[in-house]
């Protein structure tokens, strides 16, 4: 038979109490233990700290210290964009005190040559043990640009406003003057929509339009660009091309091939017989309209074809002339 407590007895089991005696020479014991594995820690920490000062100490005088690391050389690519003390004085470098290798920021120096509106990008590099290797890529320059409501001359001279090849426009840089000088001026009228600021794509849409009609000179004529002045667009449906001789050309916004080679054989022409072309208009195919700037007149017909001559009729109608 199963013997069973009752309640009573169960609650009248006996209760055991643990206390922990804390004596002076218990707690001194305690602490010098603390101390003792305080104090391990603090001699691993200190050891570390040493290492760490050492190190820092031995990079200091193997590479930011060394001598034989001070700049010597700036090694910059052919440009004509910029010079090796330009560059120098880009990247924030005073040549005289000759800095370490070490104290230059390779990637700011490189952001700082790219954010120039003639450089198109920039690549720095730390050649040991004294050389800082520059490479710059310029930017390709196409036309000079004006816009006389921004202050933008036209003029050809160093910092004046030029265009590069990807509609990009940037003051044109000194060592950039004798190749730029012959390029041809476009002209733009003003925009608030479209202004003109260095560094940046120009995007007025009269751009566009006059730099395929240069396009397509240079493609006819690789040397269009000695012979063209400036370039307009003068309505919407026309452009205007002066050349060094003054001889303003109306062109209509396509089929530039052919009246490139309309404008070339009528230039031909007239230097051949001894008057000069003060405009003319090639839009038409037949029928083009010319005035002569010193009112003499021309012969009849004028060539107006650098391709093979046309028939006898097609001549007799090629050129009705309007004199001055």
């Amino acid at each position: 038979m199963k013997r069973q407590t009752t309640r009573r007895r169960r609650s009248q089991r006996p209760k055991v109490l643990e206390v922990r005696v804390m004596s002076p020479r218990i707690a001194w014991f305690g602490f010098l233990r603390f101390a003792v594995t305080a104090a391990k820690i603090g001699c691993v920490v200190a050891a570390l700290t040493a290492a760490g000062w050492g190190v820092w100490r031995g990079v200091q005088h193997a590479f930011f210290q060394n001598p034989d690391f001070r700049l010597r050389y700036i090694d910059l690519n052919e440009n004509s964009v910029i010079d090796e003390i330009e560059t120098a004085e880009a990247i924030g470098i005073e040549l005289a005190e000759r800095p370490n290798l070490f104290d230059i920021d390779v990637s700011k120096a490189a952001e700082k040559l790219s954010a120039r509106p003639g450089i198109c990008e920039a690549r720095v590099e730390r050649h040991l043990p004294a050389t800082l290797v520059v490479r710059v890529l310029p930017r390709t320059p196409k036309a000079w640009l004006a816009c006389l409501e921004q202050d933008i001359s036209g003029e050809r001279k160093a910092g004046g406003m030029l265009v590069d090849v990807n509609g990009v426009a940037y003051p044109c840089p000194a060592l950039q003057l004798e190749s730029a000088s012959a390029l041809p001026i476009i002209i733009l009228p003003a925009s608030d929509e479209h202004s003109i600021a260095a560094g940046k794509p120009v995007e007025h849409p009269e751009l566009a339009r006059c730099l395929r009609l240069i396009d397509a000179a240079r493609e006819a004529d690789p040397e269009a660009v000695h012979w063209i002045e400036s370039v307009r667009q003068k309505s919407e449906w026309s452009l205007v091309l002066t050349t060094r001789g003054g001889t303003a050309a109306t062109f209509s916004l396509g089929d530039h091939q052919r009246q490139i080679d309309n404008l070339r054989a009528a230039l031909d022409h007239a230097g051949e017989k001894g008057y000069d072309i003060a405009t003319i208009n090639l839009i038409p195919k037949y029928n083009i309209p010319i005035t002569v700037r010193d009112g003499s007149a021309p012969p009849r017909a004028i060539p107006v074809s650098a391709a093979p001559a046309p028939s006898r009729r097609e001549r007799d109608v090629s050129s009705i002339l309007n004199r001055n």
